[in-house]
């Protein structure tokens, strides 16, 4: 963790410090309790129950049929092993697209299996529900860009805001998403350049997948960042356990080079 770190679990305040001070925030995806540990002893300030369990953990194609109940369990995992990183549980597809009542219900599931805050995906047609979420005392990360929940909208895994239009209506659902209480946003396979436009724009923080490094941190997949199984990754995705002696090794190299600004460099980014 940093120097500034409590020894208990962090909060939104811990974080927002970390933030207002021009430290790069670390999360990785973690989905039971020996990575978090792992994560935890690494300086890892966050860790995402990420719907992409349902790639790496249950073999499946695709996000989509990741359910709350699943999310609940891994959250529940995660936190029972390990006593400081900030917790965010995704919500998965279909949890919160029908009404806000019904992301209110599903949140709260999440909260109560150990979450500190809940992701979804979507631009301004989300704002109501975010705003909803909120007001209820219920955090929330929005997540824009490349949002594998609409994969087949979208048409496959394809990046995001590369037109002038596109980019403009990215900029315009991150105010939306910021003015509606959300306290955090996953920028994921955008170009570098236009996630450095939303970061200076906003006063929340920024987390970048496939975003460039002037994000305010960066999420990885504990997976992808570990090789696990080896094969193709995605061009944002380093391998982390090349030359390194352990997993915990390999964790504390991506934490330094995170916060360094080694990670990622020009290789794992987008061009406009």
């Amino acid at each position: 963790m940093s120097a500034h770190t409590p020894t208990r679990r962090l909060t939104q305040s811990d974080l927002g410090k970390l933030h207002a001070a021009g430290e790069k925030i670390v999360m990785f995806t973690c989905y039971d309790a020996s990575f978090a540990r792992l994560l935890e002893g690494a300086g890892v300030e966050c860790l995402l129950i990420g719907d992409s369990l349902g790639n790496v953990i249950q073999g499946h194609d695709s996000t989509l049929p990741v359910t709350v109940a699943d999310i609940a369990y891994h959250t529940a995992a995660v936190k029972r092993g390990c006593n400081q990183p900030f917790i965010v549980a995704d919500m998965p597809f279909g949890s919160y697209q029908e009404s806000p009542e019904q992301a209110f219900r599903n949140a709260a599931t999440l909260l109560a299996a150990g979450a500190q805050m809940v992701k979804l995906e979507g631009g301004g047609d989300m704002a109501d529900t975010v705003r909803f979420l909120v007001e209820r005392g219920i955090p929330v990360c929005g997540h824009l860009g490349l949002t594998p929940q609409s994969v087949h909208a979208m048409g496959g895994y394809k990046v995001q805001g590369k037109t002038a239009a596109a980019a403009q209506r990215l900029l315009t659902d991150a105010k939306a998403l910021q003015a509606a209480g959300a306290s955090m946003l996953v920028l994921e396979a955008i170009p570098a350049p236009l996630a450095a436009q939303v970061t200076a724009a906003l006063d929340i923080i920024t987390i970048g997948i496939g975003a460039g490094k002037d994000c305010s941190g960066q999420v990885m997949v504990v997976h992808d960042a570990f090789d696990i199984p080896p094969g193709k990754k995605a061009k944002f995705v380093r391998n982390f356990m090349a030359g390194a002696s352990s997993l915990h090794d390999a964790a504390c190299q991506a934490v330094a080079a995170v916060k360094s600004g080694d990670y990622p460099g020009p290789e794992h980014t987008y061009a406009a």
